[in-house]
Formats: structure tokens, C-alpha cells, sequence
């Protein structure tokens, strides 16, 4: 994006740099007119603002008198009038020359701060350890709130750094605990699971013993390790299937465990249906 943090637009350019500009940042838009003294007095300050706020928000800003269709769609009726948009709506607005501390105290209610800012950037970054070093800094900066904390865990698991995702798990308090946690948690110790034997020597066994339990626990925590869900679901179901004892209460547990992991919710419903028939 253009370090242009403030701009002046057309009319027939308001839905361009305006409505589909704020899908992407937040953008304030300052409706005003020549002949408006309170204008003259807001518009520096919230051009000053925007240079210093560095890209946290857009400031765009419009000619009511020549934007007269724009102005009434948004119910502008008295000038200077400015409105927050965000993902293409109006946020929050305020009219007249507010003070300085005021716009600030406005800004700062709804912008992004530099950490949630650098973990948006992290979102868009395919490379797992691009992700890391973004939330790293976004988690310092922020002084390891929770949720950038827990992004940068998943980022540590997905670059295969399990210790310090793990100590970064860890470093959570237990009263903050939430289910995203337990998921990060779960996500890790399938990471870490593994077995001697490859999957050719697994199904082997298999083949050979049909209720070789553990052979079907290595296959499937192998399968889902490669998000083959449905693949490894099948392998825990066949031990519930076949087993009434242990083994079928531990593949049970762990079909819970892995559950929430999956992200075909279909191959998630499909395997609870074959579970809660099996215990039935």
C-alpha cells in the first residue's frame, strides 16, 4: 500500500478508495466544503494525525459541495463531518472540530495497535516463519496477549519448532486456559507422536492381525499428522468397532482430541455419526 495517508477524492472515486479501500485498513473519511471555517481548522490536525499514526488508518477526504449524492447517502447534513469506515461500513462518526485529544480518544477506540497490526501482517504470509517473526514482535510489543501469543504458537507448529511452541503454550496462565489453547495443545502433541515403523510396515501389520490396536493408532496418528482426516478417523473407528475394552475408550478419546483439529466439517460429522453408532 502507498504510504499516502491521506488523500483527496472525487466523487465517482468514493466506492473505489473509500468503500473497498476499508475492507483492507480503516479509512476516515473528512466531508467538508471551502467555505467551512471549522474545516480549516480540523482538516490539518487530522492530516497530522494521519502521518503520524503511520498507516493505521486512511484519511480520505471529500468536497461535500461536489460530492452531494455521497454526502446524502450518508446523511451528511452539516459540515465538518467525519466518518470512520470499516470492511465498507460506517463505524463510528463524529461532527464539528473536535480537539485533538478527542479525535485521538476517537481513533484509538477503534484502530488497530501496532501489534494487532503486525499480527493482521502475519496472516497474509504464507511462510510459516515469516508468520513467527511477525507475531514475535507483535507479542512483545503487545505484552503477550493471549491471542497473539496463541497465533504464534500455531505459527511455531506449522515452521516444526514444537519446544518453543510448546513454551509459549506453557508461558499462558492455567485461569487463561481457553479452548484454543487446548486445540494449539492437542495440535502439538500430534505433532510430536511418532513410531519406529513407516506406514508400509504398519499396514503390514495389519494385514497380518486385524486387531493389532497399536499398529492402527501409529497408522492413524501417521494419517493425520498428513491431515489424511477421514483416513485416520477410520483407523480410530475401527478400533472402537472391534475392541470393548481400553483400547476402544483410548481410540474414542482420541477421536474427541482430534476432532476440533479437522477442517473438513463434513468428515468431522461423518465420524461422530460412525462413533455414536458404534457405542450404541
Amino acid at each position: 500500500m502507498s504510504h499516502d495517508f491521506a488523500i483527496d477524492i472525487i466523487e465517482s472515486e468514493f466506492d473505489s478508495k473509500v468503500l473497498a479501500l476499508s475492507r483492507r485498513v480503516p479509512v476516515l473519511v473528512d466531508f467538508w466544503a471551502p467555505w467551512c471555517g471549522p474545516c480549516k481548522t480540523l482538516k490539518p490536525l487530522l492530516e497530522q494525525l494521519a502521518r503520524e499514526y503511520g498507516g493505521r488508518f486512511v484519511l480520505v477526504k471529500i468536497n461535500s459541495d461536489e460530492a452531494q449524492a455521497v454526502a446524502a447517502r450518508y446523511a451528511v447534513r452539516s459540515i465538518p463531518a467525519v466518518k470512520l469506515f470499516i470492511g465498507g461500513e460506517v463505524v463510528d462518526e463524529f461532527m464539528g472540530a473536535l480537539p485533538e485529544g478527542q479525535v485521538r480518544a476517537f481513533l484509538d477506540a477503534h484502530l488497530p495497535d501496532e501489534a494487532e497490526r503486525l499480527r493482521h501482517a502475519a496472516a497474509g504470509r504464507a511462510e510459516p516463519l515469516e508468520r513467527v517473526e511477525l507475531l514475535r514482535q507483535a507479542a512483545e510489543l503487545s505484552g503477550g496477549r493471549l491471542a497473539i501469543v496463541l497465533d504464534l504458537v500455531a505459527a511455531l507448529i506449522d515452521a516444526g519448532l514444537p519446544d518453543e511452541a510448546l513454551a509459549g503454550l506453557e508461558s499462558v496462565p492455567a485461569r487463561e486456559r481457553d479452548d484454543n489453547w487446548l486445540r494449539l495443545k492437542a495440535r502439538l502433541d500430534l505433532a510430536g507422536e511418532g513410531g519406529m515403523e513407516d506406514e508400509a510396515a504398519l499396514r503390514g501389520r495389519l494385514e497380518a492381525d486385524a486387531k493389532d490396536f497399536e499398529a492402527r493408532f501409529g497408522l492413524a496418528t501417521l494419517l493425520a499428522q498428513r491431515n489424511e482426516w477421514s483416513d485416520a478417523f477410520g483407523q480410530l473407528l475401527e478400533v472402537v468397532l472391534r475392541d470393548k475394552a481400553e483400547a476402544r475408550d483410548r481410540a474414542r478419546g482420541r477421536l474427541l482430541e482430534w476432532f476440533p483439529l479437522c477442517p473438513d466439517l463434513r468428515a468431522v460429522a461423518m465420524a461422530r455419526r460412525d462413533l455414536s453408532m458404534y457405542l450404541n
